[in-house]
């Protein structure tokens, strides 16, 4: 029950979404005053934000998965 509780929780926190304005101030004003101009940088800079910040969740993740992966199964591991 509790491995079925853990994973619902994994499940549904991989789904949470919110637009992250995580930027300097200089990049923002960069960012703003090429939109403004016509430029399409600003949507790219908050793209590339956002990509960073997932990779090293991915890495975990596929870290955590090999390792469930290989693990012992005759073993009654708590979660």
């Amino acid at each position: 029950m509790k491995r079925k509780c853990a994973v619902l929780i994994f499940i549904f926190l991989m789904f949470i979404f919110y637009d992250s304005l995580a930027q300097c101030p200089m990049c923002k004003i960069a960012a703003e005053s090429n939109l403004e101009n016509g430029g399409t940088a600003g949507k790219g800079l908050n793209t590339g934000i956002l990509y960073m910040l997932s990779l090293p969740y991915v890495l975990i993740s596929v870290i955590g998965f090999i390792w469930y992966k290989n693990r012992k199964t005759g073993e009654d591991m708590p979660l």
